[in-house]
């Protein structure tokens, strides 16, 4: 599912994201979409187990592991590493399996809703949220101004 009042009503609805292979090195696209969230109300629950902690968030070995409820599982692991994701997801009654842009498991996909779950492949929750939620001004891209012509003080 990925049509934008989907989308809207996921990122809407759900306030706790499970982010599976959230990384702690800053410069990951994982940790930037996991500091985005956080900055946006968001409870963000990391899962790497070679973590102890991201962000200041407890970080858990597996998706099993986590005590409380989770709507949305975040995926930042390779396509062929989602099908086990999708389990523990069920498992623990998560809402949504969300696979991160570039990674596209269908078969992963179709258990997840099989099971009642949503699915949504190959998006990012940071982008679709600053998309849709009006974010973008979060990284310095919303000037307040719609133009198509050159700013005079440009040497160009």
């Amino acid at each position: 599912m990925d049509d934008i009042a989907t989308l809207r009503r996921i990122l809407g609805e759900s306030r706790i994201i499970a982010m599976v292979g959230l990384s702690a090195s800053w410069f990951r696209p994982s940790y930037f979409a996991a500091k985005y969230m956080l900055e946006h109300g968001y409870r963000v629950i990391p899962v790497n187990p070679g973590e102890r902690e991201i962000l200041g968030q407890k970080c858990y070995a597996s998706l099993r592991d986590i005590p409380e409820k989770v709507d949305i599982v975040d995926c930042f692991r390779r396509t062929e590493d989602i099908m086990p994701v999708c389990e523990d997801a069920i498992a623990i009654g998560a809402k949504v399996l969300w696979q991160q842009i570039g990674v596209k498991n269908a078969a992963a996909a179709a258990r997840a809703e099989a099971a009642g779950l949503e699915a949504v492949m190959d998006r990012c929750v940071k982008i679709e949220h600053a998309r849709l939620f009006g974010g973008l001004n979060w990284v310095g891209v919303n000037t307040r101004l719609v133009s198509a012509k050159r700013p005079r003080w440009l040497a160009y």
